[in-house]
């Protein structure tokens, strides 16, 4: 390309995009030159992931407050630092035995020679992280490709530039670009990262933001994993301890304000215990959140529009008959939109409430007939990320796991199994593609290399031709022990 026209075309481009462009080439050649980092300098990366969370905590919690509108010191530690920091000190401890290469088995016919796995860096990974855990959904991932060895490049959302911000500076006081790079930047920089052609790419967000990402990372042949959501139903047997079921669920859905990809979604329980189920979940949302509008442990609602439209949800499944419980004072709106607990009690399919992820506190009852009904409807919509489960009978338990499919899976619980490092998180379906945490993650962002170390005693050479009648004989040896 002429040089004037590589300069005009430089110059068509904005600021983020040039940024992006600067950084991925610096990325590049500095993987190039060492593309297999040591253990050590692996384990200071994750080192400085864990320095820069537990020395900036504070800061973190003062930005995702101020992004948010509101939102708990409690859950910001809980959420976004204990999270990350366990996945980043659990990768330190099992990183060793991760890079090892492993064995694999070796058919007998062809014995003696050895076949293993050697996992190897991908290079530069590009990390799309959303805004209702900013810092945890941006770093999580990050642990994972740089404890396999890889370059990373960051992306957070623009609904919460502050955060942004300090996850930029915190990063930057941390790493060399070269190593490991915040960039900041609105819809358009968001645009240009997913046509960056990287190495690997990881998106979390919503189901309709992840198909064009996927299909903007198609053009580059660019592997992704994408974490998204969906509807994640609450199945309630009819053995459950609905006291202890309803504590476990109103915590879940109201956790973060419902702004969590795996909140429970909407709960199916038994006809005959539909009343107890509302009115157990009406109290322990009660015990924990007593003034809503009020109490700073309660998180707002992200922005004005997405406010507005959960407002929305509400007032059509109103209109169109469903019985509505507020849980807390309805004055808890502007400024501070805070939205109160909203159940909507066995709402039209049809209705918004019923047909998208809410990503807010509201959440559908309906009653069941029988175990298969809530199976039936569950598995009547897409794949969820998430099902929760609740019951003490190990059958009913089993029917349900092995009747549906999700991408994961908390009993007696929720939210649980997201935290466990040593399960992977993904979806499946609509609700995601691939998964990492832990050692999946490890696996993830790395190239499981297959080689086959031949034995200087093969054998092998007697297939080769000039066929002959040797040939033949090795051939009917190795059909007898195949």
């Amino acid at each position: 390309m002429p040089a004037d026209t590589a300069r005009t075309m430089n110059a068509d481009k904005t600021d983020g995009e040039r940024e992006i462009d600067r950084i991925f080439a610096l990325q590049k050649k500095a993987f190039a030159e060492n593309p297999f980092p040591s253990y050590d300098r692996r384990i200071a990366n994750l080192d400085k992931i864990i320095r820069l969370l537990e020395t900036n905590e504070e800061k973190f919690a003062e930005a995702i407050s101020a992004d948010f509108g509101n939102r708990s010191v409690y859950e910001t530690t809980i959420a976004e630092i204990l999270v990350t920091v366990s996945g980043a000190k659990l990768a330190k401890k099992n990183l060793k035995q991760w890079m090892r290469p492993r064995g694999v088995a070796t058919p007998l016919h062809m014995l003696p020679a050895k076949s293993r796995l050697e996992p190897q860096p991908l290079g530069v990974v590009g990390i799309i992280a959303p805004w209702n855990y900013p810092v945890q959904l941006a770093l999580a991932p990050a642990v994972a490709a740089l404890a396999a060895g890889n370059r990373v490049m960051i992306k957070p959302s623009e609904l919460t530039p502050r955060t942004s911000e300090a996850l930029r500076e915190t990063v930057a006081a941390e790493f060399d670009e070269a190593e490991c790079a915040v960039i900041t930047g609105g819809v358009e920089t968001g645009q240009a990262f997913t046509e960056t052609p990287f190495d690997h790419l990881l998106f979390t967000g919503s189901t309709s933001i992840g198909v064009r990402v996927a299909q903007a990372a198609a053009k580059n042949l660019t592997p992704v994993t994408l974490e998204l959501g969906g509807k994640s139903p609450v199945i309630i047997d009819k053995s459950a301890d609905i006291e202890k079921a309803t504590k476990s669920i109103a915590h879940g859905k109201m956790l973060n304000a419902g702004q969590t990809c795996v909140a429970p979604d909407y709960v199916l329980t038994p006809k005959n215990k539909l009343d107890e189920t509302v009115s157990g979940i009406v109290n322990a949302a009660r015990a924990m959140y007593p003034e809503i509008d009020t109490t700073a442990d309660y998180t707002s609602i992200v922005s004005d529009r997405h406010f507005a439209r959960l407002k929305g949800l509400v007032d059509e499944a109103r209109d169109r008959g469903a019985k509505i419980v507020e849980v807390g004072s309805s004055n808890a709106l502007h400024p501070n939109r805070k939205l109160p607990l909203t159940l909507v009690i066995d709402p039209p399919k049809d209705t918004g409430v019923m047909k998208e992820e809410l990503f807010g506190p509201i959440l559908p009852i309906l009653p069941t007939s029988s175990p298969d009904d809530a199976i039936n409807h569950v598995n009547q919509g897409e794949r969820p990320l998430a099902l929760y489960w609740f019951g003490e009978d190990n059958d009913a338990r089993d029917h349900v796991l092995q009747k549906t499919i999700s991408g994961g899976v908390t009993v007696n619980d929720t939210l649980w199994h997201v935290a466990q490092e040593h399960l992977p998180f993904g979806g499946v379906g609509k609700s995601g593609v691939g998964a990492y945490h832990g050692e999946a993650g490890f696996d993830t962002f790395s190239h499981l290399k297959p080689v086959f170390y031949q034995s200087r005693f093969s054998s092998g050479g007697l297939l080769h031709p000039p066929y002959t009648e040797k040939t033949a004989k090795a051939l009917s040896f190795v059909r007898k022990i195949l």
